[in-house]
């Protein structure tokens, strides 16, 4: 039987890099219902498939050079939405809005493609030189925001509603930041990782057991233009 053509990678490699992408998508749903534990829940656990998503990838020792390629460009688009649009996302649904909550998320996702657009050239660049594994990170990586989010979401139990809306703007400024600062930061060692990820969760377990955040209603002005629209697109 012929295969039918396809473009792209489809094996084991990649797995775990679209379960990612599906996770979040699903975390993403759940928050614009309301539901901010779940939502949380997606985002961690969507942080660590891309944990291993990279070593299972280099598993494969007979990968082609388009391969490689396309395993550095598919892992940052994924985490252009799962670690850049789906926590931006969050903290919208959670009142960071109006001028000011516009300009601290552009400021994030913009730093957030530039991390993983400069971390493509440079491991597009090494790999041609060497083989392995990068040891260090140019910057803090975006996945980081998988535990940083809900070590904040922990922090909301302690705080007025008010204060809390202040630390999202403030943490949306300060992690952009972190991901174009041109710091080496050695990556972690297994225990380090393991370490991390234990603390992530038990922030996780904590806010899917406890957290009542919910969506706050969401008001849209009535316009001149969105009257128009109704009227002759929606109405008829």
């Amino acid at each position: 039987m012929k295969k039918i053509p396809l473009i792209g990678v489809f094996d084991y490699t990649v797995v775990v890099t679209y379960m990612s992408l599906v996770i979040s998508l699903v975390g993403m749903s759940l928050a614009i219902e309301g539901s901010f534990r779940s939502a949380v829940f997606c985002l961690a656990l969507s942080g660590v498939c891309d944990m291993f998503d990279g070593k299972i990838a280099r598993s494969k020792k007979n990968r082609t050079d388009r391969e490689k390629a396309f395993g550095i460009q598919i892992d940052s688009l994924c985490d252009s939405i799962c670690f850049g649009i789906f926590p931006a996302m969050i903290c919208y649904l959670m009142g960071v809005r109006g001028l000011l909550g516009w300009m601290c998320i552009s400021y994030y996702s913009i730093c957030g493609v530039i991390r993983l657009a400069y971390f493509n050239v440079l491991e597009s660049e090494r790999q041609h030189m060497e083989d392995g594994e990068n040891r260090y990170f140019h910057g803090v990586p975006i996945t980081s925001i998988a535990i940083i989010l809900p070590m904040v979401f922990l922090i909301h139990m302690v705080l007025d509603d008010k204060v809390f809306l202040i630390l999202l703007y403030a943490m949306l400024l300060i992690v952009g930041s972190l991901f174009i600062l041109d710091i080496r930061v050695k990556k972690p060692s297994i225990i380090t990782l393991v370490l991390m990820v234990l603390l992530g969760w038990v922030a996780v377990f904590m806010v899917v057991m406890y957290s009542k955040l919910r969506v706050p209603k969401m008001h849209f002005p009535q316009t001149p233009f969105h009257d128009w629209f109704v009227k002759y697109f929606i109405s008829g």
